[in-house]
């Protein structure tokens, strides 16, 4: 029993970390001060709100029960070794192996984190220097991305694309929803590199392609940003390929510009030009508030992350195709050979790994 007391004060000193490092207390604070506005009855007056709301208290209600329920079950595993019962041993060693597989999970989401981090996000890709070539990594990318969005469980939706003039794509804006979505993506944010044998020049060449991911979380509330009509350009258009019968034939797909920070958004999902607007504007507002945000100003590499301009020099990874195969994460150096596999979207080693070295 002297064995099974040692586990069962390891496990309890990781949960106290996993504690202070959650914040439970002020977790519960903030609560308890949810609960009090939902309790108000105009409660609903505003939906959109209130489903804002509704979603952090669900969220918080899910990790503090969580750590709750470890706690309980470690203070009953305590109350059992004090038993001295050695037939109790196995059943005992089982139940502190799945108590401590829960605490790895646990520790593991600690990575997330962040102001942002359980936000949803638009994942922007655009090809850079590299003509043709690079508008097919472009295309390469998204499709490796909608792959690793379907493993995660997460709900994709293309907001925007422009096609390459030959083949491939220019750019591409997705919408990810999901359970700590900008958490994991954002770990995707700068330039990606491709060295392969070209497959459009007749000799075969071998080529190096660049992307830029950028990242955005999808903010629901905003602290004080907002945007006056001189401020911004709006155009609309109409909408390619995207959105079922009917799309084209109406301007529906609506452009937004920023005239003072030159941001640009684009949004030809829905078949409304309202709504293609207020998405657009979702995503402006989004981008406002983490330029108007003092901690992210004072820390932009860990949230959206500096621009990087596509081309040499600036990649975050590469993807080597020729004259060797290769995956490798410049800034955690962790690689791996098998590049077929992350291109159908096996990431996660790749964002833990980055996790990890923060």
């Amino acid at each position: 029993m002297a064995e099974l007391l040692e586990i069962a004060d390891a496990l309890g000193a990781r949960l106290a970390k996993v504690k202070d490092m959650s914040d439970l207390q002020a977790k519960m604070a903030e609560r308890a001060r949810l609960q009090s506005l939902i309790d108000v009855p105009t409660f609903w007056d505003d939906a959109e709100a209130a489903q804002g709301t509704m979603k952090v208290m669900g969220r918080l209600n899910n990790e503090i029960t969580r750590i709750e329920k470890v706690e309980g079950e470690l203070a009953e595993i305590r109350e059992f070794i004090e038993l001295n019962d050695p037939s109790l041993v196995s059943d005992l060693t089982e139940k502190m192996q799945t108590l401590e597989q829960e605490l790895g999970s646990m520790e593991l989401l600690q990575m997330f984190s962040g102001t942002y981090d359980q936000s949803d996000a638009v994942l922007s890709i655009h090809a850079g220097t590299g003509g043709i070539d690079a508008q097919d990594w472009a295309q390469m990318l998204e499709r490796m991305y909608l792959r690793y969005f379907e493993k995660k469980g997460w709900k994709a939706t293309l907001l925007h694309m422009s096609d390459g003039e030959e083949g491939g794509i220019k750019s591409a804006d997705i919408e990810v929803s999901g359970e700590r979505v900008y958490g994991h993506l954002k770990a995707e944010h700068g330039v990606h590199r491709l060295v392969r044998l070209s497959p459009f020049n007749s000799n075969h060449t071998r080529e190096t392609s660049f992307s830029l991911v950028e990242v955005v979380p999808l903010l629901d509330q905003l602290s004080g940003v907002a945007v006056q009509d001189e401020e911004i350009r709006i155009d609309t258009f109409r909408a390619r390929g995207h959105g079922g019968q009917g799309v084209n034939t109406t301007d529906s797909a609506v452009r937004i510009t920023h005239l003072s920070t030159g941001l640009v958004v684009s949004c030809q999902n829905e078949r409304s030009q309202l709504q293609n607007k207020r998405v657009a504007m979702q995503i402006i507002l989004s981008r406002l508030q983490l330029l108007q945000d003092e901690k992210f100003q004072s820390d932009l590499k860990s949230t959206k992350g500096e621009y990087k301009q596509g081309s040499w020099g600036n990649q975050i990874r590469s993807y080597v195709l020729q004259p060797y195969t290769m995956v490798k994460d410049h800034r955690t150096e962790h690689e791996v050979s098998d590049v077929g596999r992350v291109l159908d979207g096996d990431l996660d080693e790749f964002i833990l790994a980055w996790l990890t070295s923060r």
